[in-house]
């Protein structure tokens, strides 16, 4: 068989989708797993002046290790500059020249002493050798700008140095997806759920979870528009001291309704998915997302149950978090699937696919390049 084109292996007990990844590896992801989004401006308005303007934001947004340079160069290149500006006091005072004369600031006779004076000015370390003299009034309003400059960089700097440790992306990344959805029967009809989970012990007590579709629809000028459709989420509101479950059902009105397992392999969809929610521990308000393709989806599956009750509290196994298991669904869409109005398999078959499936379990891991799905009938 080729790569890139779909079989179905008929059995007693199992239908064997295969989906090769030529379409998926060509397709241009809306959103990357970890929530970041490959959107790069071009020609934006303004260019720099939006970034220059809200400094502060820019400043907290940037990367670490560039923070610490601007940090290290902040210092060093304001300690020149007023050391720069001292130097060249005692050199119009004539205290480099002339070393019987009373200097403008004791001890500073060229621009080594200068810089060595402004640095343990600005850093209020006062070793009491250099100092300040009343002999000119220009070195006093120097060394008073400095102070004030010296009191306003450490704001900004702390400041910047505080939100970016207590940032909401920091945050975010100790709340994770499954790294697939599944497909199964919830209630009498299908549903597409994925799992939810706070890796932190101080777990997060209230949150808001959404859902959307996306798609590229590309117009008859050849442009590419994006089109967003919500998926309504039941039990929206989380509390999250335990992972969660986020269910959508495949209903009237899903854009989803009617679409079976074979039509999955080959549409073209990207399920957004996030959970907005305020950390206890700062009142920040944060944002964890990330996204599912077709090829993310698993028809036919369930999670593995990994919540128990022992003596006093409740354990839960994360190394169960991204597990599942095959299950007995009808290979119908949900709008076929409601016009039945029940499975296709008879129950003896039902019985025997769920006595083989319970002992087998998958990771929700990447589908591979030749397997995209495995379902039961």
């Amino acid at each position: 068989m080729e790569r890139g084109e779909q079989a179905v292996i008929d059995t007693f007990f199992t239908t064997v989708h295969t989906m090769g990844r030529k379409n998926e590896g060509a397709r241009m992801r809306y959103m990357q797993q970890d929530g970041k989004l490959p959107v790069v401006f071009q020609k934006a308005p303004g260019e720099w002046s939006p970034y220059l303007m809200d400094i502060f934001t820019t400043l907290v947004e940037i990367r670490w290790r560039v923070m610490f340079l601007i940090f290290v160069l902040s210092y060093t290149l304001s300690w020149i500059f007023f050391g720069l500006c001292f130097w060249l006091i005692a050199f119009a005072h004539g205290d480099v020249s002339d070393v019987d004369t009373t200097p403008c600031v004791e001890n500073v006779r060229g621009f080594t002493g200068a810089f060595l004076f402004s640095m343990e000015t600005q850093a209020t370390i006062g070793y009491g050798f250099r100092g300040m003299t009343e002999n000119c009034v220009v070195a006093i309003i120097v060394v008073t700008c400095q102070d004030l400059f010296s009191c306003l960089l450490d704001t900004i700097i702390i400041g910047i140095v505080v939100t970016k440790m207590a940032s909401a992306r920091k945050r975010a990344q100790t709340v994770g997806f499954s790294s697939c959805a599944v497909v199964n029967l919830r209630d009498g009809g299908l549903c597409l759920s994925w799992r939810l989970g706070d890796f932190r012990g101080n777990h997060i007590l209230e949150g808001v979870a959404k859902a959307m579709l996306v798609r590229s629809v590309k117009q008859p000028q050849g442009s590419f528009v994006m089109s967003y459709q919500e998926l309504h989420i039941q039990d929206k509101d989380i509390v999250l001291a335990t992972p969660a479950t986020v269910v959508h059902k495949l209903e009237l009105g899903s854009p989803l309704f009617s679409l079976g397992p074979d039509g999955l392999l080959w549409d073209d969809f990207e399920l957004v998915v996030c959970f907005t929610y305020t950390g206890d521990s700062t009142g920040l308000l944060h944002q964890t997302r990330t996204s599912y393709t077709p090829a993310d989806i698993r028809w036919g599956h369930r999670f593995q149950d990994m919540l128990k009750v022992t003596r006093g509290h409740y354990r839960v196994d994360y190394a169960l978090f991204n597990v599942t298991t095959w299950v007995p669904v009808p290979q119908l869409s949900a709008e076929e699937f409601h016009r039945t109005g029940r499975p296709v398999e008879d129950g003896q078959s039902r019985r025997r696919v769920s006595a083989g499936g319970g002992r087998m379990g998958h990771t929700c891991t990447a589908v591979t390049e030749d397997v995209g799905q495995q379902t039961f009938l």
